[in-house]
């Protein structure tokens, strides 16, 4: 499933509504650690794609019933965020008063696993997460212990 993104830091909050209704019907309930942290890499990515391309994006999402399932029943979902931009991602060093340069640092603490690569002019950044994953969650509370306090923030990424 995907959604067209135009390049408007607008459309950020609309892709976190979008994502939080794929996940109702996806066996994740929206108070599950999974669920919090998939809606702040949405954020992050979407942000990104929006604010240092100014290019439309695509945001997809693969949920339960569409994603890869191992044979200890744990299940992976994947993020990707597609633009038309060539210009590949680069983590910041951020110091302590900066109030940006630290989405893709963020990105890398949450998720199991990331990455990027080139797509048609542009390009495609992914993460996934596992449901099973203890790590993803101890990072989730170090970043405030839920998305509850992200809300309404729009996140300044790299």
């Amino acid at each position: 499933m995907q959604l067209e993104i135009r390049p408007d830091p607008a459309e950020v909050g609309r892709a976190r509504r979008w994502a939080r209704s794929r996940l109702a019907g996806s066996g994740i309930a929206a108070d599950e650690p999974l669920a919090e942290t998939l809606i702040l890499l949405v954020s992050e990515l979407v942000t990104n794609a929006v604010v240092h391309t100014g290019c439309p994006a695509v945001l997809r999402l693969s949920l339960p019933g569409t994603v890869r399932e191992g044979a200890d029943g744990s299940v992976t979902v994947r993020l990707e965020v597609a633009d038309a931009s060539d210009r590949a991602p680069v983590p910041r060093c951020a110091d302590g008063d900066a109030t940006g340069g630290r989405g893709l640092a963020l990105v890398d603490g949450l998720a199991d696993r990331w990455g990027w690569s080139p797509e048609g002019a542009g390009k495609r950044i992914w993460c996934e997460l596992d449901r099973c994953s203890e790590t993803r969650q101890g990072a989730a509370v170090a970043y405030g212990g839920g998305l509850a306090s992200y809300e309404g923030l729009a996140f300044e990424a790299v």
